[in-house]
């Protein structure tokens, strides 16, 4: 194998941007090490191994293993396989994949660091990742002696039934939940229809309820409405790292029986865990009509009338549970609605402050001045 590159077949779905971050995770491997020669047919996570997989005269599979099926024919080549999925337990592949309850952990450390603590895992049934990340959450929300709600649904459940009974469910399930409450989805994907639930049972996300997902696919928690806060799982070092273990086992046909398993980077907080969990109503009730008007003549008398209480005293509840005054909290959330829009939009920086609820613009650029020591426009260009 010395005189040419190593031939290795790349089995990852192209739809998920989990499986898209393993590509480049092997890519970045590859470029930094010996070039191999690398075959990639894109498909989708639930497909069966290619068919020419088996008259491929190759060196390496690096495959998310989906189904006994598939495992079946990948061990029919005899070609070394690395599994960078772990659904189906008991193969003899050497394996590389997030770390579970890691997630788990994180994401109840995420709500946990906003107050709240009530707890919901919106899960899929019958499969063993979804089970570790609400071991995982569980067992952060046991440390404070609580107790996890779980929601699980078949993973074709919106397949064998219609959306309107599945969102009815999930609705109905969320008001049982006592507020404030924090709930995690096992996966981007379940956040959208888990936000529209709360919609339905007219709960409010995130003052009510706060919801966090996992993979940080961006065009999903970006289309959910509130973004979605998700945690980066990191499949980046998941790629990086199978690729350096079948090259291991290629040049000496060594590797270890125990998982690998790579750790959680962060959480991308967006605004669907916005909120600083609370159980004084007046204040909730203020914190939501904060977020839900953006208009520059937004005043704190008008907040203080949605509250039910004086300007006085809801000033002093503000100052209590938030450290701040209502105006601080005000001008907080523009500058937030202001930096998301220069992030995620080519709009004109008028339009921005406009949109953000700011006077005009030049009055955006002397608050950024003030509160951030930099500018609107040096905040676009940086992202």
């Amino acid at each position: 194998m010395a005189d040419r590159r190593p031939h290795v077949a790349l089995l990852i779905e192209t739809s998920l941007a989990s499986g898209r971050d393993i590509l480049r995770g092997i890519a970045r491997y590859v470029r930094e090490h010996e070039p191999w020669a690398l075959y990639h047919e894109p498909h989708g996570l639930t497909e069966s191994a290619p068919s020419w997989i088996g008259r491929w005269g190759g060196d390496g599979i690096i495959a998310r293993v989906q189904t006994r099926a598939m495992a079946d024919e990948l061990l029919a080549t005899k070609i070394p396989v690395i599994d960078v999925l772990g659904v189906v337990p008991g193969l003899p592949f050497p394996l590389v994949h997030v770390d579970n309850r890691a997630i788990g952990r994180m994401a109840a450390e995420h709500l946990l660091e906003r107050g709240i603590q009530h707890f919901g895992f919106f899960g899929v049934r019958g499969e063993n990742w979804s089970e570790e990340r609400y071991a995982g959450f569980g067992a952060a929300a046991a440390r404070i002696e609580k107790q996890v709600a779980l929601c699980e649904l078949p993973r074709d459940a919106m397949d064998r039934r219609s959306w309107e009974r599945v969102e009815n469910k999930l609705a109905k399930w969320v008001r049982t939940l006592p507020r404030p409450a924090g709930i995690f989805v096992c996966s981007d994907q379940r956040g959208a229809p888990m936000l529209e639930a709360c919609r339905r049972a007219g709960v409010h996300v995130p003052d009510e309820v706060a919801v966090i997902g996992v993979d940080d696919d961006e065009a999903l928690c970006e289309v959910c409405d509130p973004p979605l806060s998700s945690i980066q799982a990191d499949h980046l070092a998941v790629g990086y790292q199978a690729a350096s273990v079948l090259d291991t086992l290629l040049r000496d046909g060594r590797f270890s029986a125990k998982p690998k398993l790579v750790t959680p980077e962060t959480v991308v907080a967006r605004r669907s865990t916005d909120t600083l969990a609370t159980g004084d109503p007046a204040v909730a009730a203020a914190l939501r009509f904060i977020r839900e008007r953006s208009a520059p003549d937004v005043s704190v008398d008008a907040i203080a009338a949605r509250s039910g209480l004086s300007r006085s005293v809801l000033q002093r509840r503000f100052r209590k549970l938030l450290n701040r005054s209502i105006h601080q909290e005000i001008i907080l959330d523009k500058i937030k609605r202001a930096r998301e829009l220069l992030t995620k939009t080519n709009l004109p920086l008028a339009i921005v402050a406009e949109r953000a609820g700011f006077k005009h613009q030049e009055y955006m650029g002397a608050v950024f001045q003030a509160r951030l020591k930099t500018t609107p426009g040096r905040v676009r260009a940086a992202s």
